[in-house]
C-alpha cells in the first residue's frame, strides 16, 4: 500500500478482511488473507501468502472470493516487504488508545522490530481509511516528518513567548 507493506492483524470477525477489500478496491494490492508466511530478509521481513489459498479471501455473507478474478491480476502481489504491523480490536470502553503519536511502538517478529498500530474499531468507522492513513504516515516518518513532532515544536515555542 503506497509502497509499505502492512499486515492487518486482530481477532476473528474484527473486520481485517473486509477492510483489506476496501483498500484493494482502492487500488492497494493484497498479499495474504487470513494466513501469512512472514520470514527474515537481510534486516527486513516479507511477508506472503501459502500457495494453496493464495489471493483468496474469506467474506462473511460472501464466502469464499478469488480477489483477481474481481479486481485483476494487478489487485494482487505473490509476496512484499512487511513494514508496518496495524492490529485490529473492538472499540473497548476506557481502553488507552494512541492519542499524539510522538514516537511509533514496535514489535518483534522473527527479531525484527516492527513499527505497530493498535486501532480500535468502532461501529460506523471506516478502517481502511485508517490503515491507508496508517501508511501514508509511515512513509512520511521514514522520510523524517512526524506531525505529533511538529506541533510539538510549536507548541513548546509559542509556550516560551511573552
Amino acid at each position: 500500500m503506497l509502497g509499505v507493506g502492512v499486515l492487518i492483524r486482530g481477532p476473528s470477525g474484527v473486520g481485517k478482511s473486509e477492510t483489506a477489500l476496501e483498500l484493494i478496491r482502492r487500488g492497494h494490492r493484497l498479499v495474504a488473507d487470513d494466513v501469512v508466511e512472514i520470514r527474515r530478509d537481510g534486516e527486513g521481513l516479507v511477508g506472503a501468502s501459502p500457495a494453496l489459498i493464495r489471493h483468496h479471501v474469506e467474506i462473511r455473507g460472501l464466502g469464499i472470493l478469488f480477489v483477481p478474478d474481481l479486481y485483476g491480476p494487478e489487485a494482487v502481489r505473490d509476496e512484499w516487504s512487511l513494514d508496518l504491523g496495524c492490529r485490529l480490536e473492538h472499540w473497548r470502553e476506557g481502553a488507552e488508545y494512541e492519542r499524539i503519536g510522538l514516537l511509533r511502538p514496535s514489535e518483534t517478529l522473527l527479531g525484527a522490530a516492527v513499527p505497530s498500530l493498535l486501532l480500535p474499531v468502532r461501529p460506523a468507522g471506516n478502517m481502511a481509511t485508517l490503515v491507508e492513513v496508517a501508511a501514508r504516515d509511515h512513509r512520511l516518518r521514514a522520510s523524517g516528518v512526524v506531525a505529533a513532532h511538529r506541533l510539538d515544536v510549536r507548541v513548546r515555542e509559542e509556550s516560551r513567548r511573552p
